[in-house]
């Protein structure tokens, strides 16, 4: 090649044989967490975007949006072998962890609410058949809400809930949760510690109070 920056196509094309490695490497493992070959393809396509990064900054004054840092692979290695002992360990814990939450909420507007609940419905159904059916409760609201925030309890972070006291309990169980074993009316049995099972401790968490009105008080 004439080309003075001729290095920056082979960099570009590192980074492309890296990415379809990685990406292969990916399917083969199929989901298993910690792979050794994902490891070490998520290391090549690091540091071949980090040199063509670094490469066309140098010819041209540009960047890519790939904001990364060189990955010494001398530790990288060092962490595949660390990844290696931990899949080999036979090392069980004899008990299940259970970790069970509570957290209550004021409503300060139902209409608010049933509103907030409607427009969650609409967008997690785009607009398809049923999207306009109405939310008719403040219970069937806060479902919705959590549904669309794919059960995660942030979803009800937001101004039409005022959050009050909750915990936290760690739990060790003899056996796993056995949701067949349960009506789907039964909201205290699969929260309940049985005789066998042993508190570890709860963390209590409190919403934050106004020091101005402590104060004043």
């Amino acid at each position: 090649m004439t080309d003075e920056h001729a290095h920056l196509d082979t960099a570009l094309e590192s980074v492309i044989n890296a990415a379809r490695a990685h990406l292969a490497a990916v399917k083969a493992a199929n989901g298993r967490v910690d792979d050794n070959g994902v490891w070490k393809a998520y290391v090549d396509l690091n540091n071949a975007s980090y040199a063509y990064d670094d490469a066309l900054l140098e010819a041209y004054g540009e960047v890519t949006p790939w904001d990364v840092d060189a990955i010494d692979p001398d530790l990288a290695d060092e962490k595949i072998g660390e990844m290696a002992d931990l899949v080999v360990a036979d090392d069980p814990y004899p008990q299940v962890i259970s970790v069970r939450q509570r957290r209550d909420y004021r409503v300060p507007s139902v209409a608010a609410l049933l509103k907030a609940a409607q427009s969650a419905r609409f967008d997690a159904m785009n607009g398809d058949e049923g999207a306009d059916e109405p939310v008719e409760s403040v219970g069937e609201a806060v479902l919705e809400l959590l549904q669309s925030g794919d059960g995660s309890l942030a979803a009800l972070d937001r101004p039409e809930l005022e959050p009050l006291d909750g915990l936290v309990a760690v739990v060790e169980a003899d056996a796993p949760l056995d949701l067949g074993a349960y009506a789907d009316t039964d909201g205290a049995g699969p929260f309940a510690v049985s005789s066998a099972d042993r508190l570890i401790g709860r963390l209590d968490e409190q919403p934050f109070v106004d020091l101005d009105d402590d104060e004043d008080e």
